[in-house]
């Protein structure tokens, strides 16, 4: 295996050096980034190892540039910083994988093999808009079968567009994707980069304005003018990305409401625990169940974004772990524990931040609503989302808006002080003539009748107008994603009932059917009846661990190849060796960040397909 390593830490070159010979593995290294991508452009690699702090081209940099150039090459990047969005970034830069400084070098060893056990190569598809081609394989564009010559930054922004439609992207952001970062143009350059790539697609016949600009907010590509019977070549599997995106961060507050009110019950086993350890004759099953309780909370807690309260938790796993008899002073410090974790919830914000509105969709949503100003600040919102907004002030219009151009989903009041009639009325025949559009009542009119009978006439659900237009469109969005179809299937072990509620209210906006167990005994019968694409496992469990069950898997003929993932609260260098000896994929920590699971959970499914895809050739 031929790896090329771009470190500037000679030490951990020269430690990397004399290892690999050991293992025959052939490597190669260089200490700055630029020179790294030069090497790749000219000889042909297995594996890429890449620091992520490197002269002349940051890490990030040149793995944007890497995926820019079409490369499929693994990647697994290096860093020291250990802060959650330096991870993700570098996964949506490219990387298949990331270890954190300083690092075991059985871990490594691990990662690399698991890495090698995956597809290498991949062929993207062709993205069409009209009659415009863009060959990411190749790197080619054509429109009506004329190659344009584009400059590599209108041909990044191109495909940037065509990869993300109806996302709008702003100057600055735009800057970031495309330009690296040893340049210090100014977002000027990213206009006169578009009017550039606007005329030459002019220049090649094109009449349509393949790019739109969205005053205020930036650019994005424009939708496509299409014959009733012709269906888009744009990749369904970005959009559907993209739609569900925002969803999750939707439902981030129910799920830490949940938790807070679940804490009560978790507290009195930690209060029990404090008084066997005042006894002279303590009850250690108590203790015992404690420090598992304290174990899942560690994990639990972050996934809930409560990153001070998981500390705490870990320092009373530690606490109750001690081989020790149980005295006075435990019980002391477990007792400021527990007052400190209540401290910390206490004191923490009580919803997460609000979506992102730079995740999109391209829906049509119809609001019939007669308040001007309100309907107003939902539709900015809705565009920032992407979405496609018209207004009707009565029921009137809508009707004749839903015969011409249906909708995706309905933003509906209640009252029209103007009209004859109300929104029951319309909520009614769009029920019986168009079940499949979910209408969403909105309204001030939050009386418990009235959500009795919005509910009896089939409204998706019920929203009072003292939301905010961030909380509505992301209701609205929720809806929407709601109605897509599921194609992959996840089973998730763990004997934590809230991290499976966590983990499966996270993975289903994204088209996933996620079947939560809880019982590790059960494992081969739910297994078996549920055919996953993907497995999620937990390492502590009663009854079988997940190292156990991923052993199971690897020995069976049927099975051997399903994607393994483990998700757990252990960090020592021995337990992460045995995981990816056993046979694992790929390991992630709890406290769950959202983005980085969902960015490894869909990269190793579409990796897995393409593999299946390449099996039956």
């Amino acid at each position: 295996m031929k790896i090329l390593l771009i470190e500037d830490d000679k030490q951990i070159t020269s430690m990397l050096s004399e290892a690999f010979s050991t293992l025959n593995y052939q490597l190669e290294t260089i200490n700055d980034g630029q020179t790294g991508l030069e090497l790749l452009k000219t000889f042909e690699y297995d594996l890429l190892i890449l620091d992520l702090m490197l002269p002349r081209l940051d890490g990030i940099s040149l793995c944007r540039q890497i995926r820019l150039l079409g490369y499929q090459i693994p990647i697994l990047m290096l860093t020291a910083n250990q802060d959650i969005s330096a991870r993700v970034t570098g996964l949506e830069a490219g990387a298949d994988d990331y270890l954190i400084k300083p690092f075991e070098l059985s871990e490594l060893i691990a990662r690399i093999r698991a890495l090698m056990r995956r597809l290498n190569t991949n062929l993207a598809k062709v993205l069409v808009w009209e009659n415009l081609q863009l060959d990411p394989n190749i790197k080619e564009v054509t429109y009506g079968g004329k190659r344009l010559h584009l400059t590599p930054k209108e041909y990044g922004l191109l495909e940037l567009f065509l990869e993300n439609p109806r996302r709008i992207f702003s100057r600055s952001v735009l800057l970031d994707r495309i330009w690296s970062a040893d340049e210090f143009p100014g977002e000027e350059a990213v206009t006169t980069h578009i009017k550039g790539l606007r005329q030459k697609l002019k220049a090649v016949g094109m009449t349509a304005d393949l790019i739109e600009t969205v005053y205020g907010l930036g650019y994005r590509l424009k939708e496509e003018q299409k014959k009733p019977d012709q269906k888009t070549n744009l990749s369904p599997e970005l959009l559907r990305t993209e739609q569900a995106q925002a969803k999750i961060m939707a439902v981030v507050a129910k799920m830490r409401d949940e938790f807070k009110q679940s804490m009560s019950e978790k507290y009195d086993l930690l209060e029990q625990a404090i008084a066997q350890l005042s006894s002279k004759t303590p009850d250690k099953s108590i203790l015992k169940q404690a420090q598992a309780e304290a174990h899942r909370l560690a994990g639990s807690l972050g996934c809930y974004g409560y990153l001070d309260g998981s500390k705490v938790a870990r320092e009373m796993e530690h606490l109750l772990d001690k081989h020790t008899s149980p005295n006075q002073g435990m019980a002391l410090q477990l007792a400021e524990l527990v007052k400190l974790l209540k401290q910390t919830l206490l004191h923490a914000p009580s919803s997460p931040a609000n979506p992102s509105k730079s995740q999109v969709t391209s829906a049509k949503l119809l609001i019939v609503d007669d308040d001007t100003t309100l309907t107003e600040r939902i539709k900015l919102e809705a565009i920032l989302w992407g979405f496609q907004v018209e207004v009707a002030a009565e029921p009137k219009t809508a009707r004749t808006i839903i015969a011409l151009n249906p909708p995706e989903v309905i933003l509906l009041d209640l009252s029209f002080p103007e009209e004859e009639e109300n929104g029951f009325t319309l909520l009614s025949e769009l029920t019986q003539n168009h079940a499949h559009i979910p209408v969403i009542v909105f309204t001030n009119s939050n009386q418990l009748p009235n959500r009795v009978e919005a509910a009896r006439l089939g409204a998706h659900s019920f929203l009072n107008k003292t939301m905010s237009a961030v909380e509505v469109v992301t209701a609205v969005n929720t809806a929407l994603n709601q109605q897509t179809t599921t194609d992959a299937k996840i089973l998730v072990v763990d004997d934590d009932a809230l991290v499976l509620h966590q983990v499966t209210t996270l993975l289903s906006p994204w088209g996933l059917q996620v079947t939560p167990l809880q019982e590790s005994q059960r494992f081969w019968e739910v297994l078996e009846s549920t055919k996953p694409d993907l497995l999620i496992l937990d390492i502590e469990m009663p009854g079988f661990n997940g190292i156990e069950l991923c052993q199971v898997i690897r020995n069976d003929c049927y099975w051997s190849r399903l994607p393994i993932l483990f998700l757990s609260a252990h960090f020592e260098p021995e337990i992460l060796y045995k995981v990816y000896a056993v046979g694992a994929d790929d390991y992630i920590r709890k406290p769950i960040v959202e983005p980085e699971l969902v960015a490894r959970i869909l990269n190793r499914l579409e990796r897995t397909n393409l593999t299946k895809k390449l099996l039956h050739q």
